[in-house]
């Protein structure tokens, strides 16, 4: 077996090309490779190794736990998604038949992973490619005035929570407690304003930059999530239906303002879907690959699919 194999520039992710590498082995060649890794996933934002054997949940588990540390739970996340073992999730169990937007994973918590890691277990029988999708791009191509008002106004999140009766995630699945004086000391903690409502409802309000630097070169990123938060993202009519649920779009499962609180346009966050996805890539799943992301250089989501799909991921520090 060959263990020599350069890294490539194949676009968005670097493709890095394995020879049928067993779990063992390939830890053992990131581990010789690490700083040269590292050095490439800083510049690119995203590696994809191939050739890398994963048949199964116990040899992608075996391997993240390898090449990293310090592993994040999935705590305050709003996407659905299964906990398969210690450190690994399923990737977001959303409808096949939607593509999932592009967002930076927990870039509307003060708390969010640095890396993640992805490989596919059953590619789909067409479609369902992670979706990516370069930060410092999108920010560079993004309309100016937009950029200038997220910066000089921030954003603010606002996530309601049912408590095991209702749409959209409960507040113990999302916290992965039903300890509300923990669930508070966890939010008070972040900077997280809540709220209890009748029915065992919590409100949640979530202030952020939505552009930052990156934590290394200092690079400014696009790292907000204020598309998939407005639910204009899923089209008219679903919008209207929306509203006659909810009456008000503060109390909707999920929703975005500036951070002063006032309404974003829906025509900006029209233009801003229509941005990102003018530099979005849809690299094709195959079995045997391990791609690692850094969260805040490259964004990522989801095409839509059909036939069964498998794609387990982890987060790091």
């Amino acid at each position: 077996m060959n263990e020599t194999k350069t890294i490539e520039a194949i676009g968005l992710p670097l493709v890095v090309q394995l020879d049928d590498m067993d779990k063992d082995a390939f830890i053992a060649y990131y581990r010789k490779n690490e700083n040269e890794i590292t050095r490439k996933l800083s510049k690119s934002g995203a590696l994809k190794f191939t050739g890398v054997t994963i048949n199964s949940l116990q040899d992608f588990q075996h391997i993240v736990d390898s090449i990293s540390s310090k592993f994040l739970n999935y705590i305050d996340g709003n996407s659905p998604r299964t906990k398969l073992s210690g450190n690994v999730y399923t990737s977001t169990e959303y409808d096949k038949t939607q593509k999932i937007t592009m967002h930076n994973e927990l870039s509307y918590s003060a708390k969010w992973p640095n890396k993640l890691f992805f490989s596919c277990l059953q590619p789909a029988e067409s479609g369902g490619e992670t979706l990516i999708a370069d930060s410092r791009e999108i920010y560079r191509k993004m309309s100016r005035s937009i950029v200038s008002e997220i910066e000089k106004r921030g954003i603010t999140y606002i996530r309601n929570l049912h408590g095991g009766m209702g749409m959209g995630p409960s507040w113990q699945d999302t916290f992965e407690t039903r300890d509300k004086a923990q669930l508070e000391q966890y939010c008070t903690s972040y900077g997280i304003d809540f709220e209890w409502r009748d029915n065992d409802m919590l409100r949640l309000k979530q202030f952020s930059k939505g552009v930052i630097e990156h934590r290394q070169s200092g690079e400014k990123l696009w790292f907000n999530q204020i598309d998939q938060f407005h639910p204009c993202h899923l089209g008219e009519e679903m919008f209207e239906t929306i509203m006659i649920m909810y009456g008000d779009e503060q109390n909707f499962p999920m929703y975005v303002t500036y951070g002063d609180g006032k309404a974003i346009d829906k025509k900006m966050v029209q233009e801003i879907l229509d941005t990102i996805d003018q530099v979005t890539i849809y690299p094709p799943w195959q079995k045997h690959e391990l791609m690692i992301v850094d969260n805040e250089l490259v964004c990522h989501g989801r095409n839509s699919y059909t036939g069964d799909r498998r794609v387990l991921v982890a987060m790091s520090e």
